[in-house]
């Protein structure tokens, strides 16, 4: 197991290593002339990212002190999500380069085959014996630039009979491509990334369903429940994106809100105060809350005695009956190692199946016991729709549904794309969200 472990850490070093290099070559080594400062340069800004990207992990992980934590969490965690981009942006770039060298060539021979030669200038009548035209100086019979051959720009670049510069040939033509698709990419890369952190700091939208339960009588028709997951509060996103994410739930005023994990990337001691606003949640039926993976990160016992100090109330494998359903929330699967696991039995085992059930599990996987046990809705997050493309084509193969509403036999699972980010504060192709499910009755 060792061994396996070693052979992929080593693979995804030379990964890492090859990808970096690449982006390297094109980015600066391709676009310059020669060894220099520039070259140099792009080696400390790439290398030192990925530093900062290294020691923003390392400090979450290990505990470091919370300021230390957020002074490389933004730089650190921005340049994972840039240097993906960048190399998806040299990437595509290939594709461009060899489109752009033909136009180039095809210029070259455009303005090659239109040149027109100089028309003599006529001579008056009767001048023509005795007129002898004075020698033309060495700068003008080399095209009026000293130092510079007949018919070429001064600028490097061929030039027709008219004085119009020509397409850049040879290894200038080479450069001037390099530095188009290199100058392309950066701004494609940081123009993305710009505009999905400025999403994810703006908030969450809110994102409206009807989900029908065969079971769900005529009087809890339209009943709404806000569904709030992975937020991560931690270095990155802290107070003042909470207090966004409650104003944002607020404002749907929903007859319960619930919130499925994932809410903190860090202690209670350093975010405690980041959490404070979910005091500020307001629903007729009340807010609650489960547990997600990285609250088994960040200290789950903990965590469950601040939110219900704060006014949500935990379902660890626990279950509520309200009026026309019943509320059930289990443990993430994270806390098994810890003997905090998910216990279905102890949460659904004797339960009146002729009721309808709403299930809170954090990770769209459980749904398959949520199956066994008769729940008729679940509501998970984790998956963040992917958060960064094309990571949703990872995360779509690791988990039944992605993002949305999905039917698995008698009982359907609605997976919400989050709130909030995770590392990077930034998401591309899978928009945060809140989302307010209005349960309908069929007898209505």
């Amino acid at each position: 197991m060792a061994i396996v472990f070693v052979l992929i850490a080593l693979l995804v070093v030379a990964v890492l290593v090859t990808g970096n290099w690449y982006v390297w070559r094109r980015l600066f080594r391709d676009t310059t002339r020669g060894p220099g400062a520039a070259r140099r340069a792009g080696a400390v800004v790439i290398a030192g990212g990925w530093a900062l990207t290294v020691g923003a992990f390392v400090a979450e992980r290990s505990g470091a002190p919370f300021r230390l934590q957020q002074v490389l969490a933004w730089p650190g965690f921005l340049w994972l999500a840039l240097s993906l981009y960048l190399l998806l942006a040299v990437l595509a770039g290939e594709l461009l380069r060899p489109v752009l060298r033909r136009i180039l060539e095809r210029r070259a021979r455009t303005a090659k085959a239109v040149t027109v030669p100089a028309t003599p200038e006529p001579i008056p009548a009767g001048q023509g014996a005795d007129r002898v035209p004075a020698p033309a100086s060495r700068a003008e019979s080399a095209g009026d630039h000293p130092g510079t051959a007949a018919g070429e720009d001064p600028g490097g670049g061929a030039a027709d009979g008219r004085g119009t510069p020509a397409a850049p040939s040879g290894p200038s033509r080479r450069l001037f491509v390099s530095r188009v698709v290199g100058g392309a990419a950066a701004a494609a890369a940081v123009g993305t990334v710009g505009y999905g952190t400025y999403g994810v700091l703006s908030g969450p939208r809110v994102k409206r369903i009807t989900v029908p339960l065969a079971k769900l009588p005529r009087a809890a028709h339209g009943y709404r429940i806000a569904v709030v997951s992975d937020i991560h509060l931690g270095p990155v996103l802290g107070r003042g994106f909470a207090q966004k994410v409650v104003d944002t739930v607020n404002s749907t005023q929903p007859d319960l809100i619930a919130v499925v994990g994932d809410l903190v990337d860090g202690s209670v001691k350093d975010l405690g105060p980041a959490a404070a606003p979910l005091a500020q949640l307001t629903a007729r039926h009340g807010s609650f809350f489960v547990t997600g993976n990285h609250e088994y990160f960040s200290g789950a016992e903990q965590w469950v005695e601040e939110v219900r100090r704060l006014g949500l109330r935990p379902l660890e494998n626990d279950r509520t009956e309200l009026a026309h359903f019943d509320l059930a929330g289990v443990n993430d699967i994270s806390g098994e190692d810890r003997g905090q696991g998910p216990d279905y039995a102890k949460a659904l085992g004797d339960r009146d199946r002729s009721r309808a059930c709403v299930l809170l599990a954090h990770q769209p996987v459980m749904i398959h016991d949520a199956v066994e046990h008769g729940v008729d809705l679940q509501l998970s997050g984790h998956t963040h729709g992917g958060q960064l493309w094309p990571g949703n084509l990872i995360a779509g193969a690791v988990n039944p549904t992605l993002a949305g509403l999905d039917r698995y036999g008698d009982t359907q699972l609605y997976v919400s794309r989050g709130a909030g980010a995770w590392g990077p504060p930034t998401r591309v192709g899978a928009p945060s969200d809140i989302t307010v499910i209005e349960l309908a009755s069929r007898q209505a």
